[in-house]
């Protein structure tokens, strides 16, 4: 495992699987990314501002999480509906701001269709 410097470069699925050296279903990751990423960015953001006692234990956290998160999608687990019609109550063009209700890039462009002036980027 690397540092918490590396980890907050990572923008792809695979290279957090790689970062944490856990094993995968690249089948399941390419069906499942955004679902993944987005229940794991959920726990990444629990851990903001707690104090976890070393930047080991937190990439400890982190691991876990993720881990935690690919094994329930591989045992089956599958979002619900209104999880996932519930991106829509902010449509945009782009999957930054479809999974945040706080983005301020959302520009109606004509007929109730939307286009996002931000770049998708994945920090933590």
């Amino acid at each position: 495992m690397g540092t918490l410097a590396e980890f907050k470069t990572i923008t792809d699925t695979e290279d957090f699987f790689e970062f944490f050296d856990l094993e995968y279903d690249e089948r399941l990751v390419n069906s499942k990314r955004f679902h993944i990423m987005k229940k794991f960015g959920e726990l990444v953001e629990k851990a903001t501002g707690h104090d976890m006692g070393s930047e080991t234990k937190l990439l400890e956290y982190y691991r876990f999480a993720l881990l935690t998160v690919y094994k329930n999608f591989e045992n089956g687990y599958s979002p619900s509906a209104a999880d996932v019609w519930a991106m829509f109550d902010n449509p945009s063009a782009c999957g930054t701001c479809s999974t945040s209700g706080s983005c301020s890039d959302v520009e109606e462009v004509s007929n109730g269709n939307h286009a996002c002036t931000s770049t998708a980027t994945l920090s933590f």
